[in-house]
């Protein structure tokens, strides 16, 4: 069964069942218009979570916040695997409105999707180039995946910007700078959550997350070649 779901938001539930029988859940609301990621507690955010904790080398908000937003929005979940092996393996269930997704797989391919959605829907200026992607959120999606969609919403969105008389970026120039400013983003908050976990289960997770985002400016330069095949019949 999928999830319930507020009016007004998205949802998202991911269910960790163990090789031992234990259980951990997850759950992730953002406001359905802006796709703000909803916090679920109002507890006070670690130390770990200050903006001059291990800063992203191009952090836009030094003076401006007290608190990186993105790790404020990670604590709970951080907190909650900082224990978990990266390779120990699971049954992941993610419950959305419209449909259940399940896999047979490592603690830390369920986690990089739970990071993933969280960290582009936390009001970090670079992080927000993103976000549209979470409204039609893919768990567990592979590199291919992940630059089909990436490009996808990309050319969605120059179009929009078109029609609003401005001038669009067909050749995914701005693309490629997104994902290059993303994965400075993502090696800051590695060494963020680094340093609030005891195992690697978080840490390898953004890694994952780091890898596939890396990936997408070289295949942008190449052409596109990796998903070129599907579109030889137009060509």
């Amino acid at each position: 069964m999928t999830t319930s779901q507020q009016p007004h938001t998205v949802s998202f539930r991911y269910k960790f069942t163990f090789e031992n029988g234990q259980e951990k859940q997850f759950g992730i609301t953002l406001d359905d218009s802006t796709l703000e990621l909803i916090p679920s507690s109002k507890t006070e955010p670690p130390d770990w979570t200050k903006l001059d904790f291990h800063p992203c080398d191009n952090c836009p908000l030094i003076g401006k916040v007290s608190h990186c937003p993105v790790a404020v929005n990670l604590a709970l979940l951080v907190d909650e695997f900082r224990d978990v092996v990266s390779y120990e393996h699971a049954v992941i269930v993610v419950e959305t409105l419209e449909r259940t997704y399940s896999k047979d797989s490592t603690v830390q391919k369920g986690l990089s999707s739970i990071i993933g959605i969280c960290m582009v829907t936390s009001n970090c200026p670079i992080m927000d180039e993103l976000r549209p992607m979470t409204r039609f959120h893919l768990p567990f999606a592979t590199t291919k995946e992940t630059l089909f969609r990436a490009v996808s919403y990309y050319l969605t969105r120059q179009y929009f910007v078109m029609k609003d008389g401005k001038e669009p970026d067909w050749n995914l120039n701005q693309l490629i700078e997104i994902y290059k400013q993303v994965s400075i983003v993502n090696i800051g908050i590695t060494r963020r959550v680094a340093q609030a976990s005891q195992k690697d289960a978080n840490v390898n997770a953004i890694v994952i997350l780091h890898s596939y985002g890396d990936s997408v400016p070289y295949f942008i330069e190449d052409g596109l070649n990796e998903i070129k095949y599907l579109f030889k019949k137009f060509l």
